[in-house]
């Protein structure tokens, strides 16, 4: 029944939805001028957030990136892409990363998939489907199976900023509905504090504790308490089922 529900659902923003409290934040790795604010205004209509860097130089440790994916350019002005990346993934890093380059010959796009990339798309590109990229690489970094996240009976769209309850809609303020995302990533497994305070503020300060608390509470309240447990001196765990 609540498969069915879900696909006759008309989908849109969540009421009150905005880029500064989005579902997913992203990282621009590319030097075009012409390309890079075409990039920003296309993931703030998706009700994305991101953050525009032109060089190498300009990446900040990984530990502190807090990205859903990297839209990562090959030929920056300060090196490659590819190193980036092959660092990333030597240090054991799973960040989605979407390579975007001019380069189409299929040693680039080996190279560049071999090297840890998730997908490799050729400029020039239809924005439409680069979005649809995004949404798929980071679907397949939660190990969901489609569109719909689900946990037991609890379920949510981050594309549509939509979440529901054994099929029934939930009315979620955008920074519960983004506390749920961050706990949806990996049900099952408890987030730490102090990740999920940078992930939920990704361009500003920390969020703080008290704050996290509220919006933590009044997410409880309606999806049940039983299904976000706290992990003492750790943090918070999404249960993957339901609560008896």
């Amino acid at each position: 029944m609540m498969g069915r529900s879900l696909r006759n659902t008309t989908f849109r923003k969540a009421k009150g939805s905005s880029p500064y409290n989005p579902a997913m934040h992203i990282v621009i790795i590319e030097d075009d001028t012409g390309l890079g604010p075409a990039l920003i205004a296309a993931l703030k209509a998706e009700g994305m957030s991101s953050l525009w860097l032109r060089r190498l130089v300009d990446v900040p440790p990984l530990e502190d990136l807090h990205a859903d994916c990297v839209l990562l350019d090959l030929s920056l002005p300060d090196g490659e892409g590819l190193s980036l990346l092959r660092r990333w993934r030597q240090r054991g890093s799973a960040l989605p990363v979407i390579v975007l380059t001019a380069r189409s010959a299929l040693e680039d796009r080996l190279a560049g998939l071999d090297g840890g990339a998730d997908d490799y798309l050729v400029k020039p590109f239809a924005m439409a489907e680069l979005l649809s990229r995004i949404w798929a690489v980071v679907r397949r970094s939660a190990r969901q199976a489609d569109e719909f996240w689900r946990a037991g009976k609890l379920c949510l769209s981050p594309r549509a900023h939509q979440a529901w309850l054994d099929g029934h809609e939930l009315e979620l303020s955008p920074r519960e509905f983004q506390l749920l995302c961050e706990l949806a990533r990996e049900p099952g497994k408890a987030v730490a504090k102090r990740a999920l305070a940078s992930r939920m503020d990704p361009l500003g300060d920390p969020l703080d504790n008290a704050t996290i608390e509220v919006h933590l509470s009044n997410l409880r309240r309606k999806i049940g308490p039983a299904r976000v447990r706290t992990i003492r001196g750790v943090g918070y765990l999404l249960e993957t089922g339901d609560p008896e």
